[in-house]
This record gives structure tokens, sequence and C-alpha cells, in this order.
């Protein structure tokens, strides 16, 4: 018998699913504490929770019998997905369960914020009629900028569309193709805060993302523009948002997500033409439904069945042939991860070549652990191996799949070509051992590279001296180099440094080191 912990209010016909699948033992204890959680996980097979619920290292190290962690919903924020994977922890999640929740959100905010609805309501539960005071703004013919067209963006912009707003978007990961055959125009950040009377931000939140919206981007944007928020805090910088309100260069903010949750801060959302909602982006009782059913079939298929679905760290393939290929997994989703990284511009094509010892198995997991990797940084939690193909094809990336039979300078070999709107980067990599990935080739640059950690790839012109000058910025900004690996190129007198530090560069530090001599370009990598 395998027992299921349900930690989290999860809809009743989740739990229905669990307590009619022979086989499975379910409990359901909603508000454990962490000491609670932790003094009981062992008894557990599966665990499935919402938000709440923090899956913490602490938490899985005491987990001696856990075989699958579940999140009914997208984000796996409250999951510590590396050492889960270290345990063999198997975690799940339910992509596409509440984007239609999420999307229709955005469209009441929306209105809800051209309309001035809130605010009128509120008016008149004080036993005011001030009709003069809410005169709104209508959405026809006005211009919708929509940065991030995942899922949820993709609803927004369908929705808008039949609103008759003009529709145009900015994401670096879509082509122009994928995007004008759903009504929407492309366009560059710039453009974007520029021409748009509304905007709605629909992105996960990354590095790249982070801060996004902040004080330079407020001061392109039109006077009177309207905010809406419903992705996720900390990608509209809220003391940015509030001057911008509060000089008028912002006509009004909806914001279900915020920086700090529950927001302590209450400077911005007291602001009157501020509305706001406690992140119920995906709370509708369908949606809660939806995914309830969604992840409990999935945890009770796996702990009865062995079925793996929508893992954020695991492949869909037979336990036998996960044992040959385990390495080559990830091999190709470290090779997908180097490029995705060190290439410009939206991808257009994606080439794999394999060659060697690896052809007597089936690649196809590589190359979709090779996908998960190259939208992973792009798109975060969203990508599993389950979705990265389907991902990748909405997006309108090509995957060419091909294998050689011509002999190679290994045993075994991977080969990625990546073709964007702005260049095409070259990438491949090999098995050392049994089991140690490397890459061994940068574009034209042979090398000898150990894909993980924080990464440096320095792009400089062959001449005396860079080594010393890197060596010396980072050392005098205390960043500790772990390993250096140096290629030259004799035709046109360039050089390729990849470094691997101890701890991340500042962009102060990148800058620097940018402007040192024959220094061509410097790009950061988190493996």
């Amino acid at each position: 018998m395998k027992k299921v912990l349900v930690s989290d209010t999860l809809a009743k016909e989740g739990i229905e699913i669990f307590k009619n699948t022979p086989g499975i033992e379910v409990d359901v204890m909603t508000n454990l504490t962490p000491d609670e959680i932790k003094g009981v996980i062992k008894d557990y097979n599966g665990l499935a929770i919402r938000s709440a619920t923090k899956v913490t290292r602490d938490i899985i190290d005491h987990a001696e019998n856990l075989a699958v962690i579940g999140r009914a919903g997208i984000g796996l924020d409250n999951v510590d997905i590396n050492a889960a994977s270290k345990r063999g922890i198997v975690v799940m999640n339910t992509p596409g369960g509440n984007t239609i929740t999420t999307g229709e959100h955005t469209i009441a905010m929306m209105l809800s914020l051209a309309r001035k609805i809130p605010q009128a309501t509120a008016s008149m539960k004080g036993g005011k009629w001030e009709k003069n005071k809410f005169i709104g703004t209508e959405l026809y013919n006005k211009t919708l900028g929509i940065i991030g067209i995942g899922r949820v963006g993709t609803i927004v912009a369908d929705r808008a569309l039949g609103l008759r707003m003009n529709v145009i978007a900015y994401d670096p990961f879509i082509s122009p193709d994928a995007a004008g055959k759903l009504g929407i125009a492309l366009v560059t950040l710039d453009e974007l805060l520029k021409k748009s009377d509304f905007i709605s931000v629909h992105t996960p939140i990354t590095k790249e993302t982070k801060g996004m919206l902040n004080a330079k981007a407020f001061e392109k944007m039109k006077k009177g523009v309207f905010i809406i928020n419903c992705a996720r805090g900390g990608i509209v910088v809220e003391k940015d948002l509030y001057d911008a309100i509060k000089s008028g260069k912002v006509a009004a903010a909806a914001l279900d997500v915020f920086e700090e949750e529950p927001p302590k801060n209450k400077e911005l959302i007291s602001l009157s033409n501020v509305i706001c909602t406690p992140h119920l982006g995906a709370s509708t009782d369908e949606a809660q439904i939806n995914v309830a059913i969604a992840i409990a079939e999935q945890i009770a298929n796996f702990l009865t069945k062995g079925e793996i679905k929508n893992a954020v760290n695991f492949p869909s393939i037979s336990a036998e042939l996960l044992s040959v290929i385990q390495p080559y997994l990830d091999l190709g989703e470290k090779l997908g991860k180097f490029e995705a990284q060190l290439v410009k511009g939206g991808i257009k094509e994606v080439t794999v070549e394999y060659s060697g010892e690896i052809l007597n198995y089936n690649v196809a997991p590589i190359t979709i652990s090779l996908l998960k990797g190259l939208l992973t940084p792009i798109l975060n939690e969203n990508i599993n191996y389950i979705n990265a193909p389907v991902v990748a094809r909405d997006r309108g990336i090509r995957v060419v799949e091909s294998k050689s039979s011509e002999p190679k300078d290994y045993t075994s070999m991977i080969t990625l070509t990546v073709k964007t709107s702005e260049e095409v980067g070259y990438a491949a990599g090999t098995i050392f051992g049994r089991m140690d990935p490397r890459i061994v080739r940068v574009n034209q640059f042979t090398v000898e590279v150990i894909p993980e950690g924080h990464m440096l790839v320095v792009s400089n012109y062959d001449k005396p001296g860079v080594i010393g000058n890197i060596g010396t910025t980072l050392g005098n900004n205390n960043v500790n180099i772990a390993r250096l690996h140096l290629s030259r190129e004799q035709v046109d007198q360039k050089a390729l440094v990849v470094l691997t530090t101890d701890t991340m560069v500042t962009e102060d530090v990148l800058s620097k080191m940018r402007n040192l001599p024959n220094i061509i370009s410097v790009t950061q990598l988190e493996m």
C-alpha cells in the first residue's frame, strides 16, 4: 500500500481520486508546521501540495520513503527541486490547469482598471453618488502591450483581440511568424513601452525579468499608461511604480502579485488609482478542481504504474533505458541550457546531431532533455520533459534531429546548432568516463568545459595581457576563479575564455570586464 499525504487544501474531487485508486491510502493534514511535516513525512510515498507547504531541503532529508511530490498548479518556488532530484524524488506540477483562469483574471483587472469599477463600488457603498468622478477609458482600439507570450499571455491576447484592442507583444523567444499566427505584432521592448496604452506582464520571474518595469522603463512609456501585473511579484519595481503614478506618468495600476506577499508596505496599494487582489489569478472553482484532479491522477499513476507525467526533473522513459542514457540526458540538458544563455535573438531552429555508440539507443528522450535545457532559462519553471517539445512547436521553433555515421573524435557525441533571428550558435558535448558531461566545442573553438556552476564566457582578440587583465579584475573584486579554459583560433586571431567562478559576478564587475582592452563580449551563465 502506497501512502499519500495531502498537506494543503485540495478540491474534494482530487481527494476522491486517491481514495478510489486501489493500492493508495491518503491522509489529509493541512496547516502542519514545518516541524510537524518533518515528523510524519517519513511514512509517506507521495506528497500533494499547493503553495502553502514549503518543501525545503530539511523536509526532504526526513522523507525516507518519499518518491513523488505533486504541486496542484504551475509554480514550484516552494519546492527545493535540486534537493528532491538528488534524492531521486520526482517533482510534478500541472501546467495549463489554471492558465485560462489567470488569463481571465487579467482581463477582469484591465476592465476594472479602465472603468474604475472598484473605486465606484466603494464610493456607492459609502453612500455617495459621484458619477463624474469615475469617468472611464474605453478599451476599443487601444493598444495592449503584452510582455511574454506564453500560455497565459496567449490567452490574454486572444481575449483582448475579441475586445477589438490592438495587441503588440515583446517576447525575444518567439518567432515573428508564430506571433503573427496569433494576430499579434511582435515588437522590441522599447517599442512596446512607447506605443502601449495598457501594459500587461506575463513572464516568469528570472534574473532577466526581475525589475524589468523600473524607473527607466516608466520614463519610456506614454503619459497615462495603465499597468497590469498578474504574473509574478518583483517584475514590476513597486517603488518606481509608486513614483510613476504619483507623477502622473502612469494613470493607474492593477496588481495581483507583489514583491512581498502579503505586502507589508502599504504605500503603493493605498493609492486610490491602484486596484489589487491577493494573488487570485488561479483562484476559481474550475481551476482548483482541474489542478486537483490532474495532480491526484499523476501521483496515483506514478505510485501504482510507474507512469511519469509533467515531471520537471525527470524524463518520461522506461527504467531500463534510463539507466543507460541518463548521462546523455544530463549532457543534452546542459548543452541546451548553455547555448540558450549564449545566443542572442528569438530561437527559430534547433538542429541536434548524434553520432557514435549513442545511436544504438532511442535518442528522442535526449532531444527532449536538450529542449528542456534550452527553454528553461527562457520560461523558467513552466518547462518540463513533457511539454518542452510542445512549447518549442508553439513558439515556432523548428527542431531537426539527425544521426551521423561519420567518425568523430569521441565514442559518442551530441552537437547542437541553434539558429536565431540574429545569429547561429554551435556547441558540442560528450561524456568523459561513464558519467561526466563535457562541452568540447563552442562555435569554432575546441574546449573541454565542465558545464556547472557560475560561468563566464569571454570572447576576445588574441592579444597579450587579456588573461591577466581578466584575472586581476576578478581578483580585485573578490571573485575567485575555480576553473579556466582558453581556446585560440589562428585564422581570425580571436580567442575564447570559459571561466567558472565560486560566486556570481555582479553587473558592475561584468561592466568592468567588458571595458577591458581586446574584450569583445562577456556573457554570464548559470548552469
